[in-house]
């Protein structure tokens, strides 16, 4: 099935407590697209500068990534800066240079216009909702939205909520834009506003899956070491939609296969600086991981 993600390719500079890593390719469709192709074809929409080069084109490259809707503009492309401490549960904004960025206007390739899974990423919710008008083929569109967003265009991204079927967002977010400390009212009360399913990400303790009246927990897959948390969420989006895209089932069962694969996706993510290690898995290693994340998750009633 094909599957559209529309979001940022950036560069990013990041320290941990396990070292530092200055100007490599990030970004919300980046981490998205390479974590997605693993499981289906994916069609990229974003925008990079003139210092986006070959070498980072490669990232995308022998892969099942169309990037006919990457679009070069003139200037530096988006970079972001950040710090993880402690626990690295949290990232700490240090400087954001939105550079070409500032401007994107998704423009939407007549071949992409037929794409059945869609994911929004994090971008500003009027955009959003300027593709999801472009794309009304769209079988399951999925959206990212952060606290920006929700304290500086609440209305906008209602209406945005209002057109799409799922919301992916974390714990902090659910509450925000709720208005509720509680999880599961935050999850009744946002999916008043449209989504018939929420994605809420806890980082180290997992996502929850909210449908309907069902509630489905998956824990995050318990790792010796977390080097670099950087695209953890849109690699999760990206093994969650890859599989929905590669089955193209939509019951419950497979959304909570697809749940598990996109938190077996983000343990890789975090073992290394970027996308490094993303790069590297084999999709032998991603089902003995799946296998592992289902034994060690399943009892007897």
């Amino acid at each position: 099935m094909s599957l559209l993600v529309v979001g940022s390719v950036a560069f990013d500079n990041i320290r941990t407590p396990y070292g530092e890593a200055e100007s490599i390719a990030g970004g919300s469709a980046t981490y998205f697209s390479v974590t997605a192709s693993y499981f289906a074809p994916v069609n990229v929409v974003a925008v990079v500068g003139e210092d986006f080069g070959e070498k980072q084109m490669q990232i995308f490259q022998g892969r099942p990534i169309d990037t006919q809707g990457l679009e070069r503009a003139k200037g530096q492309t988006f970079r972001w800066r950040g710090e993880y401490k402690g626990d690295m549960n949290e990232a700490h904004t240090l400087e954001t240079q939105l550079n070409v960025f500032q401007s994107f206007a998704p423009k939407i390739p007549p071949s992409y216009l037929s794409s059945e899974f869609v994911f929004l990423g994090n971008i500003d919710p009027t955009l959003q909702l300027h593709v999801r008008k472009q794309l009304p083929k769209g079988r399951l569109v999925a959206c990212d939205t952060m606290n920006y967003w929700i304290q500086g265009k609440l209305d906008d991204l209602k209406k945005t909520l209002a057109t799409v079927d799922v919301l992916v967002i974390n714990e902090g977010e659910a509450r925000m834009l709720s208005g509720t400390e509680n999880l599961r009212r935050a999850a009744s009360t946002i999916q008043s506003f449209g989504p018939s399913t929420l994605i809420v990400k806890r980082g180290e303790h997992g996502a929850c899956l909210f449908r309907d009246k069902s509630i489905f927990f998956a824990p995050a897959f318990p790792l010796e070491q977390v080097h670099d948390p950087t695209g953890a969420g849109d690699t999760f989006a990206g093994g969650f939609m890859g599989y929905l895209a590669k089955s193209g089932d939509l019951s419950e069962a497979v959304l909570r296969r697809a749940l598990v694969y996109g938190s077996v996706m983000a343990s890789f993510a975090v073992e290394e600086f970027g996308l490094s290690r993303l790069l590297r898995v084999q999709p032998e290693e991603i089902e003995t991981r799946f296998r592992e994340f289902k034994a060690m998750t399943h009892f007897d009633v």
